[in-house]
């Protein structure tokens, strides 16, 4: 493909909650659900900050490094499974606020996790074909779980966004593969405010099944093996999984650690992938070769293999925050005010 990202930028609310919190007020172990995840804290939004914020603050980062007029981006495209409005997109908001022109095509995504890799695959596509000049791809959430599931002690918040184009490609995507079935693990009606899911059944059939059949696809198609790849992003929904996924595709520890995100941050679902590879272009060097796979509940997993071009010597990362500098800003706060913050509790009237 020519079309490639010539930026990214990211965006990581700095509050976090542990698991031993959570545990204490639930009566549960929270140290020992938290190992037992791999996940030792989680990102909690601001009482102010919710999807379009983290869209908006992750879109200026990826501008910030590069020198483009953002009139120029005919495209900008949002996945989320918890934009603020039922009706109402977030994307027009971050248009507005990054000061694109008006003549663009704007849209929200939703495929529960890999909504942001879904809109990725689409503006690729656009800019590939010659319609537009740029366009934005953004994964952003700031995920739900009800007071008292295991969902909780993961479920995060944090975004990232993909600036594509043909000119001044820093990484180049040489191909994609999507895996798609019906496969019901994880749901939310309309108007609930927290999703139900199947437990240990979002293991084998839908994350695993998902995942590798992905991951096998890009690599049998683009000739592959895990040893010509210097990293790997996987989705991940807790510090186990992308171990696990990882060690059955071949990989290293080595190779899938700058991406894994999750023990430190939680599972920030459509952010989780874009963070990842985001943490891992912060890292990368020319020539190193990526291999990233989303998964999304429903379910499907999207995989593109990345060559890192020797543009990324000439790239301003310095511009905006890597995304190191955000995990490891953090702000530990109680379960009393993370139920705030979360609106799990709200005063009369609200």
């Amino acid at each position: 493909m020519e079309a490639g990202i010539i930026s990214y930028g990211a965006y990581i609310p700095r509050y976090r909650i542990k698991p031993e919190e959570i545990g204490r007020v639930w009566g549960e172990d929270g140290a020992a659900r938290g190992k037992g995840l791999g996940v030792m804290a989680k990102s909690v939004p601001a009482p102010d900050e919710d999807v379009i914020t983290i869209a908006v603050e992750a879109a200026r980062n990826a501008l910030k490094r590069v020198d483009i007029d953002p009139k120029d981006i005919g495209a900008i495209y949002t996945g989320s499974e918890s934009h603020p409005y039922a009706v109402k997109p977030t994307s027009t908001v971050v248009a507005e606020a990054i000061m694109a022109s008006p003549d663009l095509t704007a849209a929200d995504y939703e495929f529960a996790c890999k909504a942001g890799t879904a809109a990725l695959q689409n503006v690729l596509g656009l800019v590939e074909s010659g319609i537009i000049k740029y366009g934005m791809a953004i994964g952003s959430d700031t995920s739900q779980g009800a007071p008292g599931d295991p969902l909780e002690y993961t479920a995060s918040a944090g975004g990232a966004a993909f600036l594509v184009g043909k000119d001044g490609v820093i990484a180049e995507i040489n191909g994609m593969y999507s895996y798609t079935t019906d496969t019901p693990d994880f749901w939310r009606r309309e108007g609930q405010p927290y999703p139900s899911h199947g437990g240990r059944f979002t293991g084998e059939p839908a994350y695993f099944r998902h995942v590798l059949t992905a991951a096998k696809g890009m690599m049998e198609r683009m000739g592959t093996e895990a040893k010509d790849y210097d990293y790997v992003v996987l989705h991940q929904p807790n510090g186990k999984f992308p171990r696990r996924a990882a060690k059955k595709l071949g990989f290293s520890p080595e190779q899938l650690e700058t991406g894994l995100l999750t023990p430190r941050i939680g599972n920030t679902y459509s952010g989780a992938v874009p963070l990842g590879l985001s943490a891992v272009l912060d890292a990368a060097e020319p020539g190193n070769r990526i291999l990233a796979v989303s998964f999304g509940s429903g379910a499907g997993s999207d995989a593109f293999d990345i060559t890192v071009t020797d543009e990324m010597k000439k790239f301003r990362k310095e511009r905006a925050p890597l995304v190191m500098d955000m995990v490891n800003d953090e702000v530990f706060i109680d379960y009393a005010t993370y139920v705030k913050y979360r609106k799990k509790i709200r005063r009369k009237g609200d």
